[in-house]
């Protein structure tokens, strides 16, 4: 833990993670039920920012900046593949 960081800091930031994980709980339960495909991409794509937050808050209770270089990389890899998916399924509603 970031020696610096005030105690509502640290405070706000567990809140945090709390709201993360009850976010990644339902992108999850979205992601199995479906109905559809895209209902699926996009619940991959939130479980992808979701990611971004925790090294965002984990960056900002530890203050090691590395994290962020994740996120970054992580952010460019979810938007290429949403894209990618995106464009797959365009090809496939043409198709039919």
């Amino acid at each position: 833990m970031d020696p610096s960081a005030s105690f509502p800091v640290v405070m706000a930031t567990y809140v945090a993670f709390a709201f993360i994980v009850a976010a990644y709980l339902c992108c999850f339960w979205r992601l199995v039920r479906g109905p559809t495909l895209p209902d699926r991409v996009v619940a991959l794509d939130l479980i992808a920012i979701y990611t971004l937050a925790v090294c965002a808050a984990y960056t900002l209770l530890t203050g090691d900046p590395v994290f962020l270089d994740v996120a970054l990389v992580l952010a460019l890899t979810a938007f290429l593949s949403t894209v990618a998916l995106a464009l797959y399924l365009q090809r496939r509603m043409d198709k039919s």
